[in-house]
Order: structure tokens, then C-alpha cells, then sequence
């Protein structure tokens, strides 16, 4: 599955990412990420911005299962 997103929401991204649990998606503005398990994988460009955005996705995630 491939979403892409208009405008950068971490909570709207990790609800997306935990439903769909495998996949891609893409950010306007940030850069296409792959997800696997429930959980974004790191970028294959590392950049400061995608890096920042997986973790802050990948917090979220966690904060909505616990």
C-alpha cells in the first residue's frame, strides 16, 4: 500500500502506519519512508529531517499501545 501525505501530522502518519503495519509512504516535504512491522524503517537518504520524522512517527506509535 501507498499514501501519500499533503501535509506533515505525526499522529495521522503512525495511525496509518500501525493499520497498515507494511508499506510505503510519502511526505511532502520530507521524503518517501518504508514501514514494516508496525514501525518506520530508517530512510534510505539520511537526512536530518527524515531521521527526525521517523523517530517522531515511531514515538507515537508507541505512545498509542501502551
Amino acid at each position: 500500500m501507498f499514501r501519500i501525505f499533503n501535509q506533515y501530522r505525526p499522529r495521522q502518519v503512525a495511525r496509518y502506519v500501525k493499520g497498515f503495519f507494511r508499506g510505503r509512504l510519502y511526505i511532502d516535504g520530507v521524503g518517501a519512508f518504508e514501514f514494516d512491522g508496525g514501525r518506520l524503517l530508517p530512510p534510505t537518504k539520511k537526512d536530518k529531517r527524515a531521521l527526525t520524522v521517523m523517530t517522531e512517527v515511531n514515538n507515537e506509535i508507541r505512545a498509542m499501545t501502551a
